[in-house]
């Protein structure tokens, strides 16, 4: 696809100016969209196709037409393996750009980074968001990405990290990463550099909840009305249990690295879906199980995916310029207010993405190893929890991160109940996304086999094990231009900058060796200063600008096929006036009076206190 020529202007204009976010509101939404059609045209590169891919399902008529599939097949009719289960993920660096080096996938030190550049010294909030806005973000990913389970490392030999002098790590022996899936498919001879697979479905179609794959999803349907399968426990509902697991741990599309905040969402979007089919029972008292089921589970994906793009998103990232861009994406430039003419525009500037044409731009669907790579925001996640009534707002209970993970939600959620465990993220606020604030708990967490990681130096042995460009590389390939210091990285160069970047520039230089084009990438992200307003970098940004629109425009779900006769006009009429307020009040009606005048559900909610 080539670079339009409103993407040239916008080049240049925002080069002038510094930066886009300078342009205006008016100005600064003009330069998004030829951002985006830069990286569109320059950051979009296909990794190949599956030379051992399994063949799809053989056709089942208008099913494979009207609804989604276990296995995320037949979402693009002509090539019905395009972003299924276990197909490849794709590249937004370009080809040669992402091939890892062996030789440097340890240096530096990944444990050395991680405990003097990343550990979280003291708690710093993001006060924008709430908890829940953590435990939403984390309930997103795991509908995209899952790389599956590492290499054995009787097969593989794992990275072996060494420790620190002091380190505080609670083993004797090195630190062990094992090594990423390996794609049985790919072929070095091939001239492309490794590539990895996606053990869920590529698309924005709530995989996390159903399950990727035939028999996964089958697991958690009841075979009664469409509904998902739910049973009460100790008065609260609850998923049923998954047998599948060692310990006690809800049966969902994917429960690893499972804590509270995900089970609410779990369970919310669980019966959210079984309200959306007992609607259409109600309408449609003829249907079947797997009628019921099919348009339910089209209702709940694409309102999941207009929660995240409308609130979400504009609650991380809360200026005028994204509400505006987010809002467009979703309804267009006039905001939902030409609805009449949908059935005579496909173009999704004025309709928004739902309705418009389904497009590829050249390049076949597939989540990207760099969209991976800048959605590890770990760092929202608080070490210390206190559980408050949504009554008096009392403390009730006091956990770190490891008592509220894993074995421990489900005796949790029958202790506090939903209402106080729900009021409690909604008034807590998460980890901001910046250097020293990883979470402590999660750089020696000890996983149910009794394994313990450091979260933080995994995440950096991932991205260079799978060729993400490294810092200034990244910036490079995302046309931001490379930094020239240390003092540039951190902004410790610009007028009036606070001292404290002066010291991360040292700390960086000091722990890279001087080497500004080895710095990681995860670094950069939470080194370089933020756009005002901004929850994260503009260049993880850029990241987002590109894939976030294109998840609505190439999954023909979320685009072509957003009609009244796939969806039921009832359920257009359900997602568009619907949002996450009216899904937790509707689920959990003791929240109403918290929740009544909350115009954003992932910004901090009001303590009981102070109503």
């Amino acid at each position: 696809m080539e670079m339009t020529r409103f993407a040239r202007f916008v080049r240049k204009a925002t080069a002038k100016a510094g930066s886009w976010h300078r342009l205006g509101r008016l100005g600064g939404l003009a330069a998004l969209y030829g951002i985006r059609d830069e990286l569109r045209a320059e950051n979009l590169h296909d990794t190949g196709a599956l030379e051992a891919a399994a063949e799809p399902e053989p056709s089942a008529g208008p099913r494979n037409l009207n609804a989604r599939q276990p296995d995320g097949a037949f979402t693009t009719v002509h090539e019905p393996m395009m972003g299924a289960l276990e197909t490849r993920y794709g590249r937004n660096a370009p080809l040669h750009m992402a091939w890892p080096d062996e030789e440097l996938t340890l240096v530096p030190n990944p444990r050395r980074v991680s405990l003097e550049l990343m550990a979280r010294d003291t708690f710093k909030p993001a006060t924008i968001l709430n908890v829940l806005a953590a435990a939403w973000i984390q309930f997103q990913v795991h509908d995209w990405t899952n790389h599956g389970k590492n290499e054995r490392p009787d097969a593989v030999e794992p990275y072996e990290v060494a420790k620190l002098e002091g380190d505080p790590w609670p083993q004797e022996e090195p630190i062990t990463i094992l090594r990423s899936r390996h794609d049985p498919t790919y072929d070095p001879a091939g001239g492309r550099p490794p590539t990895f697979r996606n053990e869920v479905t590529h698309w924005w179609d709530a995989s996390q909840v159903y399950g990727s794959g035939a028999a996964e999803v089958a697991r958690g349907r009841s075979g009664v009305d469409g509904k998902l399968r739910l049973e009460s426990d100790a008065g609260q509902v609850m998923l049923p249990l998954d047998p599948a697991t060692k310990f006690d741990i809800d049966l969902t599309g994917v429960n690893e690295n499972y804590w509270v905040g995900l089970s609410v969402l779990h369970t919310l979007f669980a019966q959210e879906h079984n309200a959306i089919c007992d609607m259409l029972k109600r309408r449609h008292s003829t249907w079947s199980d797997d009628q019921l089921f099919d348009r339910a589970r089209l209702i709940t994906s694409a309102l999941i995916a207009k929660i995240h793009t409308v609130e979400w998103t504009p609650a991380i990232l809360p200026t005028p310029v994204l509400h505006d861009a987010m809002f467009a994406d979703w309804y267009g430039i006039f905001n939902g207010k030409l609805d009449g003419l949908l059935g005579f525009t496909h173009n999704d500037l004025i309709t928004g993405a739902p309705g418009s044409n389904t497009d590829q731009y050249d390049v076949p669907f597939a989540i990207t190893e760099e969209f991976v790579s800048v959605y590890r925001l770990h760092s929202l996640i608080p070490d210390d929890w206190e559980f408050r009534s949504m009554t008096n707002h009392a403390v009730r209970a006091e956990h770190n991160f490891q008592e509220v993970a894993g074995k421990h939600v489900r005796p949790l959620v029958s202790a506090l109940g939903w209402a106080d465990l729900i009021y409690t993220l909604g008034t807590s606020y998460p980890g901001a996304i910046t250097l020293h604030n990883f979470p402590q708990a999660l750089q020696r967490f000890e996983l149910e086999n009794g394994a313990m990681i450091d979260l933080a130096s995994t995440d950096l042995v991932r991205d260079r094990e799978r060729g993400v460009p490294r810092y200034n590389d990244f910036r490079d390939m995302l046309h931001r231009g490379r930094v020239r210091s240390f003092e540039e990285l951190t902004g410790a160069d610009r007028p009036g900058a606070e001292p404290f970047r002066r010291v991360w520039a040292e700390q960086i230089r000091d722990v890279y060796d001087g080497e500004l084009d080895m710095v990681d990438t995860q670094i950069g992200l939470l080194a370089e200063p933020f756009p005002t307003g901004f929850g994260f970098s503009d260049t993880a940004f850029r990241i987002f600008v590109l894939m976030a629109p294109r998840r609505l425009k190439s999954d023909r779900f979320l685009s072509i096929d957003f009609t009244p006769e796939v969806y039921t006009p009832e359920g257009i009429d359900w997602i568009k006036n619907n949002t996450m307020v009216s899904v937790l009040i509707r689920h959990h009606e003791e929240l109403e009076p918290v929740l009544r005048n909350v115009p954003n559900a992932f910004a901090p909610w009001p303590k009981v206190a102070e109503r």
